[in-house]
């Protein structure tokens, strides 16, 4: 089941997470800044399909015995993915030495999507 609003809410995010890439570029000068930027975007990205994920996963299951073996994968799925997380936020800030405040904008990138896309369903 994919739904289109979510997609295009992806698809925003995406293109506002490069916008603001861009941005830090040309503020700071700096290519690292703009790679701040493009891992909160990867870390907000993959937090995002973990939860769609999950909540589809759930939504699909059916009868009780499917649905007890879903709900188990749907779980086991969603802590490996925010194990992930951790680890590649932990790489990003202790090894990589990335800026937090470009991993923040990155990860800030669904919010300017939401709030373009509400901007645009209240507009129709």
């Amino acid at each position: 089941m994919h739904d289109a609003l979510l997609d295009r809410l992806q698809r925003t995010a995406a293109v506002c997470c490069l916008v603001m890439a861009i941005i830090a570029l040309l503020i700071a000068r700096d290519w690292r800044a703009a790679l701040s930027v493009i891992s909160g975007g990867v870390l907000i990205g993959i937090s995002f399909v973990s939860i769609r994920g999950g909540i589809e996963a759930l939504d699909a299951s059916t009868g009780d015995r499917a649905r007890r073996s879903n709900l188990a994968r749907a779980v086991v799925k969603m802590v490996g993915r925010y194990a992930l997380l951790a680890l590649l936020a932990y790489v990003m800030i202790a090894r990589l030495r990335l800026h937090p405040l470009g991993l923040v904008a990155g990860a800030s990138s669904i919010v300017a999507a939401a709030a373009l896309e509400a901007g645009r369903l209240f507009k129709k």
